[in-house]
């Protein structure tokens, strides 16, 4: 430590606890902890002493570091997207476009990013979208339950893939007291669709968010150049083969034949899902249903007469379609029709500028992809944990900075078109 250092913070204090002697208002660091934002003092403060950040704090970074861990097949599958990926990167350079109009005058020393969704108090809106190759992601390909980790330690819900490494009970057992939620990618076989969700209700899931875009893949050059397919090769498919509907039509244990269980995972795969199942998939279970993929007015407005308990408003990061409209653009048309329906959104989120813009635009929770598989592979759940307290602390600094002390007042104000 220099010698103006150790005059700074003087023996026998901790850095984190010096930050408050300088700050003013402060009762106790206790009560400063509250606020996201004070994450980027210990990073600071830490360098007093010589330690630098174990892991980047930005999503370049992030994804520099990822590509240096990530073999190349699977490196392909995170960052692929549809053809040329144009609606890929649209997804994420449409933000810039969005801007927010500075309030000044205004106390916010005290800040409030919480929000409630299917009847849980949650610490802020951002939360982490369904990937189905997360179990991949880390070295020990158990990078689901390191997710799920993360998300116990920040408070940061994590929605579940069907598609894991992991049998979703584990996983959510990991999670601890945080809120989860399951995605589903609803089979052909009505009956293990049945399982499933009922699977995700007994474990304790809060909510099941029915993925609508992806009965079948989109064209996606890089997984075809490289002929990979990882769920054709055994991987993340523990969800179905723990599951006893699943096993009892395949007349066995996995491992006794594996070609034979990823072929029947492969014929059961896609229902074709139209507004007439929607009755059906309300019977299956009490917790709220989620429409993932909804984008078009028209459709939003179709889900909240149909019953269904929320909306997601997505283009599914640009992997399943490609030449569509960045999903951020469409999200105030959707919000608009959507009514009283809680509204999630994802889809080219990379930062916490950009988790305000979406609430801005009237998004209830913001979830982000890439950049928490990004630190999975970099760090596993301290890397990926690291992501989230990074992402929420940059909302939060944004909201102090610009005079926005809570998220009603982000959505009373608004984004512009820049």
């Amino acid at each position: 430590m220099l010698a103006w250092d150790q005059q700074l913070l003087g023996p026998g204090h901790s850095a984190v606890a010096e930050c408050f002697l300088i700050r003013d208002d402060r009762k106790s660091v206790e009560d400063d902890v509250t606020h996201f934002g004070d994450y980027q003092l210990s990073i600071y403060f830490a360098g007093l002493s010589g330690q630098l950040p174990k892991y980047p704090v930005d999503f370049a970074s992030w994804k520099a570091r990822a590509e240096a861990a990530m073999s190349p097949s699977l490196l392909n599958y995170v960052q692929g997207g549809c053809g040329d990926e144009h609606t890929q990167d649209e997804n994420a350079r449409a933000f810039q476009h969005w801007g927010m109009v500075p309030r000044m005058l205004v106390d916010t020393t005290q800040r409030d990013l919480s929000i409630e969704l299917f009847g849980c108090k949650l610490r802020s809106p951002l939360f982490m979208s369904p990937i189905g190759v997360t179990g991949l992601c880390t070295q020990d390909e158990h990078g689901d339950l390191a997710a799920a980790r993360a998300s116990a330690e920040t408070g940061v819900p994590l929605a579940v893939s069907t598609l894991t490494n992991d049998p979703m009970e584990e996983i959510i057992k990991a999670a601890g007291d945080t809120p989860a939620f399951f995605q589903l990618y609803t089979p052909k076989n009505n009956d293990l669709a049945a399982s499933l969700v009922s699977r995700a209700e007994k474990a304790g899931y809060k909510a099941i968010i029915v993925t609508l875009d992806t009965w079948v893949t989109g064209w996606r050059p890089r997984d075809l150049n490289s002929s990979n397919f990882p769920q054709l090769r055994g991987h993340v498919l523990q969800n179905y083969f723990s599951d006893p509907v699943f096993l009892k039509l395949l007349g066995g244990k996995p491992q006794d034949d594996l070609r034979a269980a990823v072929g029947l995972w492969a014929g059961l795969f896609g229902k074709v899902l139209t507004w007439d199942d929607l009755a059906w998939l309300r019977g299956l279970t009490k917790l709220p249903i989620v429409l993932k993929g909804i984008c078009h007015p028209d459709d939003a407005r179709r889900a909240a007469d149909a019953g269904m308990d929320a909306i997601y408003c997505s283009n599914h990061g640009g992997r399943q379609a490609n030449g569509g409209i960045a999903a951020i653009d469409m999200l105030p048309g959707a919000v608009e029709a959507a009514g009283k329906l809680p509204v999630m959104f994802d889809s080219g989120v990379r930062s916490g500028s950009d988790v305000v813009k979406a609430i801005a635009l009237g998004a209830t929770a913001v979830g982000i992809g890439r950049p928490y598989s990004y630190g999975l592979a970099i760090g596993g759940a301290e890397g990926a944990a690291h992501v989230l307290r990074s992402i929420l602390a940059e909302a939060d600094l944004m909201m102090a900075v610009n005079g926005y002390p809570t998220l009603a007042d982000v959505r009373r104000e608004g984004a512009r078109r820049a």
